[in-house]
Parts: structure tokens; C-alpha cells; sequence
């Protein structure tokens, strides 16, 4: 079986570079999806818990008879429940549906600018951090802004910034910013949700060079820029299309070839505009 790169966190915890996410596959789909994921060599898992279904990733954990110390699982914390005490308890909410004793990785989903609550909430990762319950601790959807104001406060750096990132989005100055302070960048909706992103002239004439898909030249060209990357799907040929990167390599020129493409073009909220609850 193919083994996933794995990147070294700014506290030394290893996490693989390529993920499985079940963004939007409903809770009583999400194990045999999950099932699927596992089975084709992912051992990385994010979900969140407004996705309602942490608990059919946590069905198919215990099913698998992976070992635990092999997987690695992130979720997130909802805007809702943002607040030094109401993120305790979303924490063990979340806990119980995946069935879990310790998290790999917990991230704040979206900062949420306009409900100012994201400090309060980092002191409660942190509690959380030091007292074992979580290997790493982060975020979702921050800005260079939010994460300056953040570290200028935190005790504990985050490890990861989950962001959209796409050809079309390349988020240069935050994966920038991130890598100047040690944050690891990973790239939520990698795919642009398999729009006219993978039907791009440029993109479709690297697919026919490499005899590869369009989807997996994104996706590789996610891995060289040292993006951590977590497709969805929940068909299980296009589960292990996504896996498959491996074995193929994008010259320098051609993943030069891919920076005009940015448009600064988003399919998700404006994260300093974004305050849902």
C-alpha cells in the first residue's frame, strides 16, 4: 500500500499530508464512506461537527481494526459554541460521538469576527492541549489579521490553518504568513468543488501529458506545495483516484504554469465576513 508523506507539526506531532474530509456526506453514509477512504490507504480523517455526522466516522473507526496510533483525526469546533466553557463541553460532545480518548487534531471552524469570541476559545484549546486531550491544536478559515491578533495573545501557536486553497484561490500572503510562523496551511475544498477549476485548458493539457485526471493534477500540485491536502468524495473509484498521486511528479515549469490561474475566486464565505452561528 502507497504511504502518505507526513509533515512535522510546530509541536513535532506527524501528520499525513494527504487527508480524507466528509464535508457534506450525511452521518448514515459516512461509515461506509469512511470504510472506503480506509480501505484505499487514507489514514487521516477530518470531519467537524456541524457536519453532523462525527459519529459515522466514528462507527467506521472502530470497525476497522486500524490501529489507533496509525490514524489520525481532526474535528472542529462549531461558531456556536465558541466561549472558554461551551467549547469544554463541544469538545466532549464531539469526543463521545467519535468514540475517542484522545484527538489528533482540534481546529476553530471559522474565527468569527463580528461575535469576538475566538480568544476566549483559544484559551480553552490550550486547556485542552496541556491536559492531553488533543495532540494538536489550530484553526479554520483565518485570516493573516485574526491569526496575528491570535498569536499576539496565544500561549500555544497554532500548528494548522484550514483554509479553501485552489488553483483559482492560491492564497499566496497566508500560506506565506503561515510558514513564516511555523503554521502548517491546509487546503480545504483542494478541488474548488470539481467545477470549471477541472475543466481549465492548462490543468486538462497536464492530465493528458501525465495520463492522469485533472483532479489528480491539482491534487499533486497541492503536495509540492507543501499543502496539507483533504479531498471529499464518497465514490469509491474517485476515493482512491484521489489517493493515487504518487506515482508522478510536476516539473517546476509546470506547476509554474498553474500561478496564472489564481482569480482570487472563493466557493466558500469570505471568512471577515462570515459570523453564522
Amino acid at each position: 500500500m502507497t504511504s502518505v508523506p507526513d509533515i512535522e507539526l510546530n509541536n513535532g506531532v506527524r501528520m499525513p499530508q494527504l487527508g480524507y474530509g466528509v464535508f457534506q456526506v450525511p452521518d448514515d453514509e459516512t461509515a461506509t464512506a469512511v470504510k472506503a477512504a480506509l480501505d484505499a490507504g487514507y489514514r487521516s480523517i477530518d470531519t467537524a461537527a456541524v457536519y453532523g455526522n462525527e459519529k459515522g466516522v466514528g462507527q467506521a473507526i472502530a470497525e476497522s481494526g486500524i490501529a489507533r496510533d496509525e490514524l489520525f483525526v481532526t474535528t472542529k469546533l462549531w461558531n456556536s459554541a465558541q466561549g472558554y466553557d461551551s467549547t469544554l463541553e463541544a469538545f466532549d460532545e464531539s469526543m463521545a460521538k467519535l468514540g475517542l480518548e484522545q484527538l489528533d487534531l482540534y481546529l476553530i471552524h471559522w474565527p468569527t469576527p463580528a461575535r469576538d469570541k475566538f480568544l476566549d476559545t483559544w484559551k480553552a484549546f490550550e486547556k485542552l492541549y496541556t491536559d492531553g486531550r488533543v495532540r494538536a491544536i489550530g484553526v479554520s478559515n483565518f485570516q493573516p489579521a485574526h491569526l496575528e491578533r491570535l498569536l499576539d495573545n496565544a500561549e500555544i501557536a497554532p500548528a494548522v490553518n484550514q483554509v479553501e486553497l485552489h488553483p483559482y484561490l492560491q492564497q499566496r500572503e497566508l500560506r506565506e504568513f503561515d510558514a513564516k510562523n511555523g503554521i502548517a496551511t491546509e487546503a480545504w475544498s483542494p478541488l474548488a468543488k470539481g467545477g470549471s477549476l477541472l475543466g481549465d485548458p492548462v490543468i486538462a493539457e497536464l492530465a493528458v501529458k501525465h495520463s492522469r485526471t485533472p483532479a489528480q493534477i491539482v491534487l499533486r500540485w497541492h503536495l509540492q506545495l507543501d499543502n496539507v491536502v483533504i479531498p471529499k468524495s464518497v465514490t469509491p473509484s474517485r476515493i482512491e483516484e484521489n489517493f493515487d498521486l504518487f506515482g508522478f511528479t510536476l516539473t517546476e515549469e509546470e506547476m509554474e504554469s498553474l500561478t496564472p490561474l489564481d482569480r482570487g475566486e472563493r466557493t466558500g464565505p469570505d471568512p471577515d465576513r462570515f459570523n453564522a452561528i
